[in-house]
C-alpha cells in the first residue's frame, strides 16, 4: 500500500470523524450534556489533528488544535457550552470540513473567516469573550497563518522611531526583583513508553505522541533500542523500541496520562512522581539508554522557504517514526533474505486478528471500492435476466409444468431473488450524511438572511440506495434555501404574528410503500398564492383569467425562471432553484408535492424510489406493446363490466367502484398507441394511485403476470419518452418499457405530453 492509498484512507475516516464531529455538537446544541458526547466530539477532532500531522497538512493542524483546545475546556467544565459557544463551535466545524475538502482536492478556503474563527475559538479558550467579526488585511492573515497565537506588536514604540530608525523598547522596573519569585520547580515525572505492534497498525505514530508530551514542560527523552534484533530476524510488523521520558510539568500526572489516552490499549505505559529534580538523571545513568536521533520540535516548525531535494528528503527523514524505520528495515530484511517472508507474514497476520478483536466492540467493516459494489450490483441483473429467459424456455417447453426441471427453476428464482435483494442491501445507505450537510445550509442561510433557524431531524438512519442519496444533496440545498429565505419570516414579523422568534426547518425521512418519502416543512408564512398569480400572469405563463386551483397555484413555483423575490440577491431572485429540484426528483424517477396554509408554513413531499436497479412489477399488454406498471403504485386490479362504466361528457369514461366513482384512463390512447379509445369490458383495469393526482383506473388489454425485473435507462440508451419512466429485458429478450404512472394520470387531467416520439418504434 502506498502513500496515497494510505492518505486516501486517512480523508475517508475524515468524513466519518466530521459527521461525528457535527452530529455531537448539534447534540450538545439541543441541550445535551452528557460527557460522553462531549468526548465523542473531542476525539473527532483529535483524530483528525493527528491524522493530518503525520502527512503534514499544516493549515489543518493549526487549526485543529486551536479548535481541539477549546473543546477540552469545555471537557474540563471550564468553559460552558452556552449557544453563543456551540454557534462558534459549528462554524469551526465548517471551516474544518473546508480545510479537509482543500487538504484533499486542492484549491484555497475564506482565509479571513478561518482567521476569525481562530481568534474566536482562544477568546473562548481564555473565558473571554469572542471578538467581532472584521475582515483582516491579509498580511495579518498570513501571519496568523504562520503562528496561530502571536503576541501584540509593539504598535507605541514602532510609532516613536527616529530619523536613524532607533527603536526604544518599552519596560516596566517594576519587573526586577521579581524574578526569584517567578521561578517554580514544577515536580518531575518518569514515563516509561513501550508501544505494541497494533499502535502503529491503528495509525498512531509514537513520535506525534511524544511531541504532544513535549509540550506539557521541560522534557528529556532516551530511547531503548535493546530489543532491536539482527536484521534477518526482524518482524517488520513488530515494535521494539521503547522510551524512557524524564519530564517536569505543573500539569499533574493526569495530563500526561490523557497524551496517551487513544493508545492505552496499544502500549505499555508507566508514569511515576520523581524524587525531585535530580532523580531523573541518576536514573537515567543507571540504563544504558540512546537519545533520538531526531528532533520533536522539527515537527512543528514550518519552512521558511522552498526545500531542496537533499533538504526535503532530510525533513521526510525527521519526520520518520519508530515504526516506519522497523518497515523500511524490514522491507530490506525481506529482499535480501526471502526465506524469512512466511514468518514476517505470519506475524502480520496474527497482529492483524489481535487488532480486529481489540476492535470488534466497534463492529466489523470492511471499505470496499464503489466501482466494484456497481459491478457487482450488473452482474446480480443480468443474473435476473438469463434465469428469467432460462424459466420462460422451459415453460415454454413444458406442458404439464411440474418436470422436475420446472420444479429446479423455482427454486433458481427464489434463490436469485435472495442474491439481489442482499447484494442490493450492501449499496444501501442512511440518509444521515445528507441530513447532516444540510445543517451547515441551514446555519449559513440563517446568518447571511439575520434570520433565527432551527433545523429539527427524524428517521435519519432511513435506508435508501446509495446512487438516490449522491444525488439528493443538491435538491435539498435548494429547498432548504427556499425554505429559509421565503418561508420563514424575520423574527420581528413572527414575534408581530404570534409565533417564537426562532422559526423551524423540519427534515424527515421514512418508508412508505417500497418507496422514501422525504418532507421538508417550515412554520413560516406560506406561499402568497395571490403573489405567485400575479408573478405567473407578468411572466406569460398563466392568463389573466385563468382558474387554477391552490394546488396548481403552488406548483407554479417550480417553472423555470418562476421566483417571487423582490430583488436578485445571492440566495434567490433568479428563479433557478425550485426549478433544479424538480427536475433532480424527476431524474431519480420521483415526483414532489406542496402543501401550503397561508400563515401556518409549507411542507414539500418528495416520494423517491428505494433503488434505481430493480423493480417489481406487472407486466401488461396495451394494443400489442408490453408495459411494465411499478407494483408500489397498484392499489388492485378490476374486470369492469358495462354496468360499471359510465360516460361524462364528450370524452371522459368513470368506473363504479364500491359506490364511489373513479375515473377511467385508456393508457393506449395516452401514449397513441391507438387513436380511438379500446372498450373497458374487453379489458382490465388497474387501479392506481398517484402523488397528487389521486386515484386513477388504467385502463389495459390485458396481464401478463409479476415480476421483478432489472430497471435499464431509456435516457442512456435511447431518448426521453414521455410517459415512460425506463425499459427492461424480459425472459424472452423483448425489451418492454416501464410506465411512469404520475406522468399518464397528469395527461388524463390535461396535461398533454410531449408525444414527438412514435413510441411503436421505441416498444
Amino acid at each position: 500500500m502506498d502513500m496515497n492509498e494510505i492518505k486516501e484512507i486517512f480523508f475517508q475516516e475524515c468524513e466519518e470523524q466530521l459527521a461525528e464531529l457535527e452530529s455531537g455538537l448539534l447534540r450538545l446544541n439541543d441541550g445535551d450534556r452528557d460527557p460522553e458526547t462531549v468526548n465523542a466530539v473531542f476525539r473527532a477532532v483529535h483524530s483528525i489533528k493527528g491524522g493530518a500531522g503525520a502527512f503534514a497538512l499544516d493549515d489543518l493542524v493549526s487549526f485543529a488544535h486551536v479548535f481541539e483546545t477549546t473543546l477540552d475546556c469545555v471537557r474540563s467544565n471550564k468553559l460552558e457550552p452556552t449557544q453563543d459557544v456551540l454557534k462558534v463551535m459549528l462554524k469551526s466545524a465548517d471551516v474544518l470540513a473546508d480545510l479537509t475538502n482543500v487538504a484533499r482536492d486542492g484549491g484555497s478556503v475564506d482565509q479571513a473567516r478561518s482567521v476569525q474563527l481562530i481568534r474566536e475559538l482562544e477568546a473562548l479558550a481564555k473565558g473571554e469573550a469572542p471578538p467581532a467579526a472584521e475582515a483582516p488585511a491579509p498580511k495579518a492573515a498570513a501571519a496568523l497563518k504562520a503562528a496561530p497565537a502571536p503576541k501584540p506588536a509593539p504598535v507605541a514604540a514602532a510609532a516613536a522611531s527616529n530619523d536613524e530608525g532607533f527603536v526604544p523598547v518599552a519596560f516596566s522596573f517594576d519587573d526586577f526583583g521579581d524574578e526569584d519569585e517567578v521561578v517554580v520547580e514544577h515536580p518531575a515525572y518518569e514515563v516509561v513508553f513501550k508501544p505494541k505492534s497494533d499502535l502503529y497498525t491503528k495509525g498512531n505514530e509514537a513520535a506525534l505522541l511524544l511531541r504532544d508530551l513535549s509540550r506539557l514542560g521541560e522534557m528529556s527523552i532516551h530511547c531503548n533500542m535493546d530489543s532491536l534484533p539482527p536484521l534477518d530476524q526482524m518482524d517488520p510488523e513488530a515494535a521494539y523500541f521503547s522510551w524512557k521520558v524524564s519530564i517536569k510539568t505543573d500539569k499533574g500526572e493526569d495530563a500526561i496520562r490523557s497524551v496517551f489516552e487513544f493508545a492505552e490499549w496499544d502500549c505499555e505505559l508507566e508514569v511515576t512522581a520523581a524524587d525531585g529534580g535530580g532523580s531523573a538523571g541518576s536514573e537515567s545513568e543507571e540504563l544504558p539508554m540512546q537519545p533520538v536521533p531526531f528532533d520533536l520540535s522539527a515537527l512543528d516548525e514550518e519552512p521558511q522557504a522552498p526545500l531542496g531535494v537533499v533538504e526535503e528528503e532530510e525533513q521526510i527523514a525527521a519526520a520518520q517514526t519508530a515504526s516506519n524505520v522497523v518497515q523500511m528495515v524490514g522491507n530490506a530484511s525481506r529482499a535480501a533474505a526471502a526465506e524469512k517472508g512466511a514468518a514476517a507474514a505470519a506475524a502480520a497476520a496474527a497482529a492483524q486478528n489481535n487488532a480486529q478483536q481489540a476492535s470488534s466492540a466497534a463492529g466489523q467493516t470492511i471499505r470496499v471500492d464503489l466501482d466494484r459494489v456497481d459491478r457487482l450490483i450488473n452482474l446480480v441483473g443480468e443474473l435476473v435476466i438469463n434465469q428469467a429467459m432460462l424459466s420462460q424456455s422451459v415453460i415454454e417447453n413444458d406442458s404439464n409444468g411440474v418436470s422436475s426441471i420446472n420444479m429446479g427453476l423455482e427454486e433458481l428464482q427464489q434463490l436469485t431473488r435472495e442474491i439481489q435483494d442482499s447484494v442490493m442491501a450492501i449499496r444501501a445507505q442512511p440518509v444521515k450524511p445528507v441530513f447532516q450537510r444540510m445543517a451547515r445550509t441551514v446555519r449559513e442561510i440563517a446568518d447571511i438572511t439575520g434570520k433565527s433557524v432551527r433545523l429539527v431531524t427524524e428517521g435519519e438512519n432511513t435506508e435508501v440506495d446509495k446512487t438516490v442519496i449522491d444525488k439528493l444533496a443538491e435538491p435539498l440545498t435548494h429547498m432548504i434555501r427556499n425554505a429559509v429565505d421565503h418561508g420563514l419570516e424575520m423574527p420581528e414579523k413572527r414575534i408581530a404574528a404570534g409565533k417564537s422568534a426562532e422559526g423551524t426547518v423540519k427534515l424527515t425521512a421514512k418508508h412508505r410503500s417500497g418507496r422514501i418519502v422525504i418532507e421538508l416543512s417550515d412554520d413560516g408564512a406560506g406561499i402568497n398564492r395571490e403573489k405567485v398569480r400575479q408573478k405567473a400572469i407578468d411572466n406569460d405563463l398563466i392568463a389573466a383569467d385563468a382558474n387554477l386551483s391552490d394546488e396548481e397555484i403552488d406548483n407554479l413555483i417550480f417553472h423555470a425562471g418562476f421566483s417571487t423575490a423582490d430583488k436578485v440577491s445571492d440566495l434567490s431572485g433568479r428563479g433557478v432553484g425550485m426549478d433544479v429540484v424538480k427536475r433532480s426528483i424527476q431524474a431519480l424517477g420521483g415526483r414532489i408535492n406542496i402543501s401550503s396554509k397561508p400563515g401556518q408554513g409549507s411542507v414539500f413531499t418528495m416520494s423517491l424510489p428505494l433503488t434505481l436497479a430493480v423493480l417489481d412489477g406487472m407486466v401488461v399488454t396495451v394494443a400489442g406493446q408490453t408495459l411494465v406498471v411499478p407494483l408500489t403504485a397498484i392499489v388492485e386490479t378490476l374486470q369492469p363490466d358495462a354496468a360499471a362504466i359510465h360516460s361524462f361528457g364528450a370524452t371522459q369514461r368513470l368506473i363504479s367502484i364500491r359506490n364511489s366513482f373513479c375515473p377511467l384512463v385508456d393508457v393506449g390512447r395516452i401514449l397513441n398507441f391507438r387513436a380511438t379509445q379500446a372498450n373497458p369490458v374487453e379489458g382490465v383495469a388497474l387501479l392506481v394511485e398517484s402523488e397528487g393526482g389521486g386515484q386513477r383506473a388504467l385502463m389495459v388489454d390485458a396481464i401478463q403476470g409479476q415480476r421483478q425485473v432489472v430497471i435499464k435507462s431509456l435516457e442512456a440508451n435511447y431518448t426521453h419518452v414521455p410517459g415512460i419512466a425506463a425499459a427492461t429485458i424480459l425472459g424472452d429478450g423483448r425489451v418492454a418499457l416501464i410506465l411512469d404512472v404520475d406522468a399518464v394520470v397528469s395527461a388524463s387531467r390535461g396535461h398533454p405530453l410531449n408525444l414527438e416520439t412514435s413510441l411503436a418504434a421505441a416498444g
